[in-house]
């Protein structure tokens, strides 16, 4: 967001609980004043992979919503999003954002307001805690969660994170590094949760952003033993996008790729062979599928196109690859 933020002091409107109340939220808004009322919107998600904002993404999204009225929620942070996608879209009613900091504030009647009367919903990155911690189970989250189905909903870095059935939460505060949770999958560093919102197409998978960049393929194996091991249902799966990358997903459930990076597609292939506290992690044969701009992804039926199919196995603690040299990404 650093090459947007000169646009912030441009058209902002503020908004705040009325006069001697407790203020729970900050709002700020462009465009109408109004809700739109009687657009037609087409559901949709979006998995940004953190980093530099991917503006095709964002005309997808203001896209599927009708022209009507797009909100970002966030924890932390301002509301330099609202001027950077107003302009991307200008047809759209309106960009506003919110920041709820606190379960007072996801409890908020305008809040929840906010959100009933939004066309696109977005995430925006920080810190995952915060909306574990201060969201889930909230009207915040219902009011989000009525939302899928019916309108475009995405999220980058830690909201894309929260997207997914089941989410690497980051409750102590430092991302746990591949090093760490390939040397014990239960380090206190690597902290699960789940079901914060439940998108139908997602179902089974964890998400995990700045993957290549920041290396994370070794704790996304963990991510998988842990989830296996800890009795979720189904066959474990994650989805890892890169940094300045998006995954727009149609409600069918099929991921087309944008930007400048690659998204990759990782399942189990059952048990785990040593998944242990304080034991180097042991999984072999952890299919991946990665693909790069212009390739997409069927999450329904689990197959790709336009990209490589490999296998990374995790052996006392190293990874290894089908990949000619080795190659883990």
């Amino acid at each position: 967001m650093n090459r947007r933020l000169a646009l912030i002091l441009m058209g902002v409107v503020w908004a705040a609980p009325a006069f001697g109340a407790k203020q729970t939220y900050v709002h700020s808004r462009v465009g109408s004043a109004l809700d739109k009322v009687g657009a037609t919107t087409t559901a949709g998600t979006v998995l940004m992979g953190g980093g530099t904002d991917v503006d095709a993404a964002f005309q997808w999204m203001c896209g599927q919503s009708g022209g009507g009225d797009f909100l970002v929620l966030r924890a932390t942070g301002t509301g330099a999003y609202n001027p950077y996608i107003h302009q991307l879209r200008p047809g759209a009613n309106s960009v506003a954002t919110l920041i709820v900091s606190t379960r007072a504030g996801a409890s908020d009647p305008f809040v929840m307001s906010a959100v009933e009367n939004a066309e696109a919903v977005w995430i925006a990155g920080g810190d995952q805690s915060n909306y574990i911690n201060e969201w889930k189970g909230t009207p915040l989250s219902a009011a989000l969660q009525a939302k899928v189905g019916k309108a475009p909903v995405g999220g980058t870095s830690a909201g894309m994170n929260v997207l997914t059935q089941f989410v690497y939460s980051g409750l102590l505060g430092q991302g746990v590094t591949s090093s760490q949770a390939l040397a014990n999958p239960y380090t206190k560093y690597l902290t699960l949760d789940r079901d914060f919102v439940s998108l139908p197409e997602l179902a089974g998978m964890i998400g995990d952003p700045h993957f290549v960049e920041r290396d994370r393929m070794g704790r996304d194996l963990a991510f998988l033993c842990r989830i296996y091991d800890d009795g979720w249902p189904g066959q474990p799966r994650a989805v890892a996008v890169d940094a300045a990358t998006a995954l727009e997903v149609e409600s069918r459930g099929t991921a087309t790729l944008v930007g400048a990076g690659t998204a990759y597609f990782l399942q189990a292939p059952g048990a785990p062979q040593v998944c242990q506290e304080k034991q180097p992690l042991t999984y072999l044969g952890v299919q991946v599928y990665r693909i790069g701009g212009g390739g997409s992804f069927d999450l329904t039926s689990w197959r790709g196109a336009g990209g490589t199919a490999y296998e990374v196995s995790a052996e006392n603690g190293v990874l290894t690859s089908t990949q000619a040299g080795g190659a883990i990404y």
